[in-house]
């Protein structure tokens, strides 16, 4: 069975194919298109539908429009009601509507050959939840759900049996963790749906002053749902004009916003685990990429095994869709085998990109070894290699490596990259050296939980130290990942550090690099020393020996 997934409606549109219950292909549409989340989150924009990456998926499983057994949109209009009913501020939702009962027609024409009649719905957080329960490592498990909203609702809290989603509970619009993050991320004057990240950041340097008040508006309510009342945001804080400095009642405020999530996820976590007693939970949906939540939720939740889609936004939808259909379908489904679905080259095209650039390059015998060698010289280093990664972190497909041993390296990347100064970089190491430097969860491959750095190793790698002595983790298993543990190795050997610095490969307000064209663009235009494009090495003229 041939299903290929969809998402459209919100954010992030995507698209995932799953071939006989095998996931195939997944990617973001803003890796081709090269805008940033694909599109903005307003009603205007739903019509736009993922067909670069749809058409992608099927090329690169040799499939036409025609082959396919279904077509899985990850949103389902009949679930929906007005925005104003729902409590929403939202005149035009209607369009979202609208265009997702049209998009049956909008998908034949995108994809050329493909019969309209074989596009199916998928409530959207069941799409969430069955990219989590049905890719996770393990069987059955609980599934925790909260994003900003769905048709209707904003969470969902449920239980996967034999590939079966028993859903436990849901919580109706308008209360949502999600636009409750939204509504502090642009009052804090981020573009919101977008720089909510930012805000976990900004987290950190702050005390959480408010959130006494905050718990009084943003609560569990006992059965599986929650409130989120609405906040006088300028009472608390001035709004905050993108540009303006930031100052520690900015950062208050984002601590306490904060610590109401982590609060709140906890008694939904104990909840749902006094239903299920599970021994695991899987959690999908925007709030799962709050990694500090996600820590917290394993130190004191009641599971003892969490897996967090990488793909936690809405563009793993797209992939939850169509497995879900397929399993609806009696199709046995696989879990993920990695988060590395999206595109690739071979040596002689990637060389051929080379040729055509006219960029002077060199293939050394080990690249892993050379870029390795030039991090303990405190070069940056570009690393292009493999597929490219499905969801927003970089993980060792198309990063940015530093060395971790300097504090300035830090405000290099940043400086690299264009962005604010108070975000932190992330650590990759190899996963049986994790645990004698980081205390967390691990392992930690998809950097979705955040770890403390042992006091012994902070002076050691500061570069990777957020201001709360904590970092984002990637661990690295040298049976899946053995050239990234090659140059993990040599570094090592080289500097006694057995830590890289990693970063996404992009500029500030850009998608990461996706292609070739994308990494030549980006290296030629950024302060970066050298780049690893597959096995070629490529300097700057004027570094080159």
């Amino acid at each position: 069975m041939r299903v290929l997934g969809i998402n459209a409606v919100f954010h992030d549109p995507a698209a995932a194919l799953v071939v006989d219950g095998q996931i195939v292909a997944a990617a973001e549409e803003e890796r081709f298109s090269r805008r940033k989340h694909g599109k903005r989150p307003v009603p205007f924009s739903a019509w736009e539908l993922p067909e670069k990456s749809a058409a992608w998926c099927l090329e690169s499983a040799g499939l036409t429009p025609a082959d396919l057994d279904a077509v899985a949109y990850s949103y389902d209009p009949a679930l929906c009601r007005p925005a104003g009913s729902l409590g929403l501020d939202d005149p035009f939702d209607y369009l979202r509507i609208t265009y997702a009962e049209m998009a049956p027609q909008f998908l034949a024409e995108a994809l050329p050959g493909l019969d309209p009649a074989i596009v199916r719905y998928v409530r959207h957080h069941e799409a969430h939840a069955a990219s989590a329960g049905l890719a996770a490592p393990f069987g059955d498990a609980s599934v925790l759900v909260l994003d900003g909203r769905g048709e209707a609702t904003s969470h969902l809290a449920g239980h996967y049996t034999d590939g079966k989603l028993e859903v436990l509970a849901s919580q109706s619009l308008p209360h949502s963790v999600g636009l409750l993050y939204e509504q502090v991320t642009a009052h804090l004057g981020f573009l919101h749906s977008s720089d909510e990240y930012k805000v976990m950041a900004l987290a950190s340097y702050g005390t959480p002053r408010f959130a006494a008040e905050l718990a009084r508006l943003v609560y569990a309510d006992g059965a599986g749902g929650f409130r989120t009342e609405p906040v006088d945001w300028d009472r608390l804080v001035k709004r905050r004009a993108a540009g303006e400095p930031l100052t520690g009642e900015h950062a208050d405020l984002a601590a306490s916003v904060q610590r109401v999530t982590e609060d709140l996820l906890l008694e939904l976590a104990r909840w749902l685990h006094g239903q299920t007693g599970a021994r695991n939970l899987t959690m999908a949906g925007g709030v799962a990429l709050n990694c500090v939540a996600n820590s917290r939720l394993h130190r004191e939740g009641p599971f003892d095994h969490i897996w967090v889609q990488p793909a936690a936004g809405d563009a793993g939808t797209a992939l939850g869709a169509a497995l879900s259909l397929a399993s609806s379908a009696g199709q046995p489904t696989a879990p993920m085998p990695d988060a590395y679905l999206g595109r690739g080259w071979t040596d002689d095209e990637l060389e051929g990109w080379l040729k055509t650039a006219r960029w002077p390059y060199e293939r050394p015998a080990s690249i892993a070894q050379a870029v390795a060698a030039e991090l303990a010289a405190d070069g940056i280093v570009a690393w292009f290699q493999g597929r490219s990664e499905y969801g927003p972190r970089a993980l060792g497909s198309r990063s940015l490596l530093a060395h971790p041993g300097r504090k300035e390296n830090l405000d290099r990347l940043n400086a690299v990259k264009g962005r604010e100064e108070f975000r932190p970089v992330a650590p990759m190491v190899l996963a049986e050296r994790a645990a004698a430097i980081f205390q967390g969860p691990l392992p930690s491959p998809y950097m979705l939980f955040v770890h403390t750095v042992d006091p012994a190793w902070q002076d050691k790698i500061p570069a990777v130290v957020h201001v709360d002595g904590t970092a984002r983790v990637q661990t690295v298993d040298r049976a899946e990942q053995p050239l990234l543990a090659e140059m993990l190795e040599s570094f090592a050997a080289l500097t006694g550090l057995p830590v890289v610095v990693n970063t996404s490969l992009n500029t500030a307000g850009r998608p990461m690099v996706d292609d070739p064209r994308d990494a030549l663009e980006c290296f030629g235009s950024a302060p970066v020393d050298v780049l690893a494009l597959g096995p070629f090495l490529v300097r700057r003229p004027e570094t080159a020996p």
